[in-house]
């Protein structure tokens, strides 16, 4: 009992260690966005293009999914409060369903382009 009284503190410090590290690297992730490599408005494929523009002029869109709140539960993107982010669909050529290719658009007009179902993101630049 007595070297457990005693290994107590340093158990602790590790715990503790552990803990900042894992909230650095959750910070870490929840900045992304702000880092996240960029795409020019001009490098996106045709659909994005066309997609921006429905957002531009907001809408019709073709899909009663677009303009849903993103949630951003992994947080690739900057952390914001619940409703913040938008998404909607870029569609895929030769597909018969909405595709994993989407834009996201936060409220202050950042935009985010993603071909891989929200797994990695570029920001959409002028």
């Amino acid at each position: 009992m007595k070297a457990w009284f005693h290994a107590r503190p340093v158990v602790l410090a590790i715990v503790c260690l552990l803990a900042c590290l894992f909230s650095g690297y959750a910070s870490a992730r929840s900045e992304q966005g702000d880092r996240a490599p960029t795409v020019a408005v001009g490098e996106l494929p045709g659909e994005a293009r066309a997609t921006l523009a429905l957002i531009r002029r907001n809408g019709p869109f073709p899909y009663e999914r677009d303009g849903v709140v993103f949630g951003n539960f992994e947080r690739r993107l900057p952390v914001r409060e619940r409703g913040y982010y938008r998404e909607y669909t870029v569609p895929t050529p030769g597909l018969d369903h909405r595709g994993a290719r989407r834009i996201v658009a936060g409220r202050n007009g950042e935009l985010y382009y993603t071909h891989d179902h929200y797994r990695s993101f570029r920001r959409i630049v002028e």
